[in-house]
């Protein structure tokens, strides 16, 4: 596919060179795992959403918006070449259909910072210093904030979570490294746990709830939070982290007698995991009792996901994740 593309346009060699050629074929292979996810549960919309934060990415990275749309014409071309008559027009016609929404699709995205938000200053601040690299004067913010009465609630809605989707966003954009992205977010979980006392102090209800990422999703700050919220709603909560085990997590679920198991993917390329992950524990009787959430931007953007991938729910965010999780229990128990 890429040498179709370099052929056709060899001014594409010129303006990117050797290293841009590797590059695309490495895109190559991020556009069918993508493609890949999109069809196995024959939703368009989650691939049309890739290409636009990728034609975000690349045009922040010099790479325009006709050569993108090359680019996923000629991949069209090979799929339906290559691919048996079915499926190749199947796997096409979502191509085709990104390259055609491309043009309303934006070329950059709005500061997840707003003025005049809930603790907008605070959350200022708090970034800021994150980005400038002071661990310690972000986590003094947000404790002196907390003893002078602000709730853990607050600061994870208002403080944390902007200023992760603005660090996200600085990434797409271009404008920090992935080591900065990635200082950005270990200091935020490690900040999240200094408020650990204030997150467990909570009276328990009884129920349990165990949460992870799916294997090989490495963004897990989204579901431990999520997790931190069923702590403060009265939940005992085991939080698994990333890439445990089937086995293991099975394991969790049956020593804890666990209620409900909340499943974490923040990308679509991980929607099969969330399913192979649901398959393992519905096969095991020891764990047919266990109600399964599963949320993340994917089940988002698809209100119907949660269905396909087999689980018993999901919820926009935590709050939403709480409420939903106590209905199903109660049912399960009526």
């Amino acid at each position: 596919m890429v040498e179709r593309e370099f052929a056709r346009h060899p001014e594409l060699a010129q303006r990117y060179g050797a290293t841009g050629r590797a590059k695309s074929l490495q895109d190559v292979g991020y556009h069918l795992s993508f493609l890949g996810q999109a069809l196995a549960v024959n939703n368009r919309a989650l691939f049309i959403d890739y290409v636009a934060w990728v034609k975000v990415m690349l045009g922040k990275r010099k790479v325009s918006s006709a050569d993108l749309a090359f680019h996923l014409e000629c991949l069209a071309e090979v799929l339906t070449e290559q691919l048996p008559a079915e499926a190749g027009a199947l796997a096409a016609a979502f191509v085709v259909a990104a390259v055609q929404a491309m043009p309303a699709m934006p070329e950059d995205l709005p500061t997840f910072l707003h003025e005049g938000a809930p603790l907008s200053p605070l959350a200022h601040q708090y970034f800021e210093a994150l980005r400038r690299g002071e661990r310690h004067l972000a986590s003094q913010l947000v404790l002196a904030a907390v003893e002078a009465g602000t709730s853990v609630k607050e600061i994870y809605l208002n403080v944390f979570q902007p200023a992760q989707y603005e660090i996200g966003r600085l990434w797409q954009t271009n404008r920090i490294t992935v080591a900065q992205e990635h200082y950005c977010t270990a200091a935020t979980q490690l900040i999240m746990s200094q408020l650990y006392s204030h997150i467990f102090a909570t009276a328990k209800n009884g129920r349990t709830l165990v949460a992870t990422c799916v294997s090989g999703d490495l963004h897990e700050i989204g579901v431990r939070m999520v997790a931190d919220f069923f702590e403060m709603a009265g939940w005992n909560t085991f939080y698994l982290g990333a890439n445990t085990p089937h086995a293991d997590v099975i394991a969790t679920l049956v020593e804890r007698q666990a209620d409900v198991l909340a499943i974490s993917a923040t990308i679509s390329y991980h929607v099969d995991a969330v399913r192979d992950l649901i398959s393992a524990v519905r096969a095991d009787p020891a764990c047919s009792g266990v109600r399964i959430l599963a949320g993340g931007y994917p089940f988002n953007h698809d209100p119907e996901l949660w269905r396909k991938v087999g689980a018993d729910g999901s919820a926009a965010d935590a709050q939403q994740a709480i409420i939903l999780a106590d209905q199903i229990v109660k049912e399960t128990a009526a």
